[in-house]
């Protein structure tokens, strides 16, 4: 019985620290580019977009070209944040390799 309230205590204690990591990587911000940093996109960890920057050079391409620029600049984004996360989420766990949606059965 003492196994399986150390295995409670420890499933307890992972709780807590996956909390902990979502609530820091809604914190994070990163960056996407596209076009040779003619657009950059900035996201935030919970996927939020923060800001589009748009380069005077970019603003002299049609609206189609620009439109498919902050499209690249935000997949590029999300790509780096999904990168991101994932290694807070190698951190939290030594290294073994979980995907980063993993909802635990607690």
């Amino acid at each position: 019985m003492n196994d399986f309230t150390d295995m409670l205590s420890k499933a307890k204690v992972m709780q807590e620290k996956m909390k902990e990591l979502q609530d820091k990587i809604k914190k994070i911000e990163v960056e996407g580019e596209a076009g040779g940093n003619l657009v950059k996109v900035i996201l935030t960890g919970d996927y939020e977009m923060k800001s589009i920057i748009i380069s005077e050079e970019a603003k002299k391409e049609s609206r189609e070209v620009i439109n498919d620029l902050i499209k690249a600049a935000y997949n590029n984004a999300k790509e780096n944040l999904k990168k991101k996360s994932s290694e807070e989420l190698s951190n939290l766990t030594g290294g073994i390799q979980l995907p980063f949606n993993i909802k635990p059965p607690f």
